[in-house]
């Protein structure tokens, strides 16, 4: 299968929630198959906090398979031989849309002069790539977390721009409990020396240690307990003297689950930006489709003719199946089509990235 990495220039500013305006911006996207001449084929995928564009194809810093490569492709369950598929970095990330670390109009980057984005933000650059391309109307949008939630906001925003809406492991707004997880990241990052306000770019060192600690704790919420279990325990180290056990406190990993925390947080670093960790946590929190709409979830589907279908996962914690039946029971009382479903996985919030037969037999039969 071949990808096709392309960079859009938006020829009008985009405005903002803030009241602000981007200039200039640009949307980096990947496309797999052909669009129809019709343009009736086309799906846009909608990436969670940490991932980007390379949903499919190999990524470019860490040279690892894509993010959903398993979902998409020809024969699978999103088929690139039937569909166009369209997979874009959302505004305010780091790898190759307009984010902080890109050039404000003085030739220095935004940094922290980035202003404050939301979810309707990134919804309105990815309206804006749709626009670039000529598609009117998606045959799906598709999003799983933070991905879902820019596909509701689309859903409620620009009810026209989408025939169905496919919704995994996702909410309509965020918890006291998600924005405390999100704050103990930020504080991480922000309390490493080589933050300096967030002007980092162009220093010899950036406030990795500071985004590797936020990126293990909240990799800790995208898991469950049981699979934490399942595949650490309570297991040590092996050490390569043969020996298990601790060896000098606070530095050495001496569990299992401490060493692949720590293997998670340095290899985030090497493929995103902290100051872009700060603006996208800080947009997830802000987000409330109901607050939007003024204050009754149900009126922000008032003028949706789409198709919707919610997935939730039992192990998920972090955002619980109890989030998608809100959002099923808005969809009931705004009049919209919507099937829900709980499947069964170990994995918690990450359930939707693994191997969970049920979800593609849920998806497949959706898209058909």
């Amino acid at each position: 299968m071949t990808a096709t990495s392309k960079s859009l220039r938006l020829n009008e500013d985009l405005p903002l929630d803030s009241g602000q305006v981007l200039s200039g911006v640009e949307i980096a996207y990947e496309t797999y198959g052909e669009l129809a001449a019709d343009k009736s084929n086309a799906i846009l995928i909608c990436h969670a906090l940490t991932g980007d564009q390379y949903v499919a194809s190999n990524h470019p810093i860490t040279g690892k398979p894509g993010w959903w490569e398993r979902m998409v492709g020809p024969g699978k369950v999103i088929d690139t031989d039937r569909f166009h598929v369209i997979c874009a970095n959302v505004i305010g990330s780091c790898m190759g849309s307009t984010g902080p670390a890109s050039l404000a109009s003085d030739g220095q980057p935004y940094a922290m002069r980035f202003p404050v984005i939301t979810i309707r933000d990134m919804t309105r650059g990815l309206v804006a790539l749709l626009d670039g391309l000529g598609i009117a109307q998606l045959h799906t949008v598709i999003g799983g977390s933070m991905g879902g939630m820019q596909a509701l906001s689309l859903a409620a925003n620009f009810p026209e721009r989408a025939a169905r809406v496919l919704v995994i492991a996702s909410t309509a707004r965020h918890s006291a409990q998600n924005i405390a997880f999100h704050e103990v990241g930020r504080q991480a990052i922000m309390a490493d020396p080589n933050w300096r306000d967030g002007n980092y770019y162009g220093e010899d060192c950036a406030p990795d240690n500071g985004l590797a600690v936020a990126r293990m704790a909240a990799h800790i919420t995208y898991l469950s307990e049981e699979g934490l279990t399942e595949k650490f325990g309570r297991r040590l180290q092996d050490r390569p003297d043969g020996t298990k056990g601790a060896k000098s406190f606070g530095f050495d990993a001496d569990f299992q689950v401490e060493s692949y925390l720590r293997y998670q947080g340095s290899g985030f670093t090497q493929r995103f930006d902290a100051n872009s960790y700060l603006y996208i946590t800080r947009a997830m929190d802000y987000f409330d489709l109901a607050e939007e709409h003024g204050g009754l979830l149900a009126d922000a589907f008032a003028g949706s003719k789409a198709r919707f279908c919610l997935v939730s996962f039992d192990s998920d914690w972090l955002y619980p199946t109890a989030e998608s039946r809100h959002i099923v029971h808005a969809l009931n009382a705004a009049g919209a089509p919507v099937s829900f479903v709980e499947l069964s996985a170990p994995f918690g919030h990450d359930s939707f990235l693994l191997d969970v037969p049920a979800l593609d037999r849920v998806m497949k039969g959706f898209l058909e």
